[in-house]
């Protein structure tokens, strides 16, 4: 596939407005398949979605909730993160994806680094939002999907409200205005706020829902990612929905055998899954007793994909998964894309719309062969417009007119990109992204602890885990009671994703000469104790 650079955003775009269209040609398309973990299946047209967003943003709008202002938005998967993110889209309102999983901490920076005026959410994060209620002086509406608690309005009841009249055209919003801002962990300071626009979409449309999702309009497509990351806005959402095509949400929680036994009972054909899960699906051990039905394109993303399980695939299910590389800050970069010989180990080839090249520190481009940094040309259609109020950090992720990536890697003469690992700290687990100032933000709030360090450890099944080197004050003594103390004090201060599964205790740490922690020779450690 030859690449070409010429794709243009067009002057007005907006998603919303682009699913409604396409509603009112097929209103009774299904537009959504939702399977709770009992086996309780709901069914919504396209019709009933797009009407059930108008009636969202129609009662927002009333609210005071309008073009510009910052909404978090704080639920599930199912049919209300859909309808309530295209409520806000066809608003101009600007979507902050938070995950469920967030704590009132995480909530509280976001909420008060972009001034959100708003937070939608569900009843299991109602007691961390109002831990911090006190503490968040912009936001002016509670908005609670389910039942009603004192201090947040019903979403059903705003709806049910409105009337359909209310509900005015999606607005005409310019490619370049703000459309989405998803947080990123950093290796230093606060999550970063990404800023994409409207005409995000279009150019991801362009690209990985075409040539790598392959999403076709007959097809239901169950892509795993859940709201509150920017993998659920690339696949879930816009790739599936943008495409006209149907998508499948499993409620329930990940278990290789229900998955299985998902792909044989329903006609799914397209899946994108995160390598976490292809590793343990790859290792069921009755894995050629399930026939999928209908699966024909299996994506992987998040982070490189072992060749063993790749090979399992081709030999049971005759399907070939296909690695994709991207960032919150962008969107598929490279990847194994439909009718590309694929080489197992290798993230692909750059995508058509992308100008890729791996570069030096001067920002030159590299001889086939030599690791450098992975880098993109920095006019590419769906790059990021910047991090919010951090010039700074924004200046640091460009070097000359590339945007670096943070990875490292090696082109081969074919064009192949072959990853070879981060250029700095942040650690990929299962897919999330963690930084490890965070971690160790939280442990060194617990009394034992003096320093500490936190690494990305390898790990067969979730790529990597946190791995915490700590320094204890004095008077404290090593133990597995007190790791395992350390463990949960870490997942009630920030998301229980990111706590350390390991943790060492060390006299010291080692350090440069100007005092930094050097986690390069953590890592190094850690992956020759792994390999032992």
């Amino acid at each position: 596939m030859e690449q070409s650079f010429s794709l243009q955003l067009p002057e007005q775009y907006n998603f919303a407005a682009q699913v409604e269209a396409y509603a009112k040609q097929n209103p009774d398309k299904t537009a959504l398949v939702v399977l709770d973990e009992a086996g309780q299946e709901t069914r919504t047209s396209y019709a009933e979605l797009t009407r059930y967003a108008g009636r969202i943003s129609a009662a927002l709008y009333r609210l005071g909730i309008g073009r510009g202002d910052k909404v978090i938005v704080l639920v599930p998967r199912g049919l209300d993160a859909y309808a309530i993110y295209l409520g806000l889209n066809r608003m101009g309102v600007v979507v902050m994806p938070g995950s469920e999983m967030l704590r009132g901490k995480d909530i509280e920076y976001r909420v008060k680094h972009a001034e959100a005026k708003a937070i939608i959410g569900f009843e299991h994060v109602t007691s961390e939002v109002e831990a911090i209620r006190s503490s968040c002086p912009t936001v002016e509406h509670y908005v609670l999907v389910g039942a009603k608690q004192d201090g947040w309005l019903s979403l059903e009841e705003l709806v049910e409200q409105t009337e359909d009249s209310e509900i005015a055209a999606p607005v005409e919003t310019g490619s370049e205005e703000l459309a989405f801002l998803s947080y990123t962990s950093g290796t230093t300071g606060g999550p970063k706020g990404v800023m994409h626009v409207h005409g995000w979409p279009y150019a991801h449309l362009a690209v990985a829902a075409t040539y790598w999702l392959d999403v076709q309009e007959e097809d239901l497509v169950w892509a795993t990612a859940g709201p509150g990351w920017a993998k659920w806005i690339w696949s879930p959402f816009v790739s599936t929905i943008g495409r006209g095509a149907t998508a499948f949400v499993y409620k329930g929680k990940f278990d290789a055998a229900s998955y299985m036994n998902i792909l044989s009972k329903y006609p799914v054909s397209v899946l994108c899954a995160t390598p976490t899960e292809y590793r343990y699906l790859a290792k069921l051990p009755n894995l050629e007793t399930f026939q999928p039905q209908a699966l024909r394109s299996a994506c992987s993303a998040g982070e490189p994909l072992n060749r063993e399980v790749i090979d399992t695939f081709r030999r049971v299910f005759n399907l070939t998964v296909r690695d994709g590389y991207g960032q919150t800050e962008n969107t598929l970069l490279v990847g194994t894309f439909v009718g590309m010989e694929p080489r197992p180990g290798s993230m692909g080839r750059p995508s058509p719309v992308v100008n890729t090249a791996i570069i030096d520190e001067e920002g030159n481009p590299l001889p086939v062969g030599e690791v450098g940094d992975i880098a993109v040309d920095r006019n590419m259609v769906a790059l990021f417009r910047g991090y919010l109020h951090d010039p700074e950090r924004t200046s640091r992720a460009f070097r000359g007119n590339w945007y670096v990536t943070g990875d490292q890697g090696r082109m081969d003469e074919d064009g192949y990109i072959w990853f070879e690992g981060r250029s700095d700290d942040i650690i990929i687990s299962s897919g999330y992204t963690i930084g490890p100032f965070e971690v160790e933000d939280a442990l060194v709030k617990h009394q034992a602890v003096a320093e500490c360090a936190a690494v990305a450890s390898p790990d067969p099944d979730r790529g990597a885990i946190v791995k915490a080197f700590v320094v204890l004050k004095n008077g404290f003594t090593p133990s597995d009671e007190l790791v395992k103390e350390l463990q949960e004090h870490v997942k009630n201060l920030t998301a229980p994703y990111k706590y350390p599964r390991k943790i060492e205790f060390m006299e010291e740490l080692p350090k440069t000469t100007s005092g930094k922690i050097r986690r390069i020779e953590l890592r190094q450690l850690e992956k020759q104790n792994v390999n032992k």
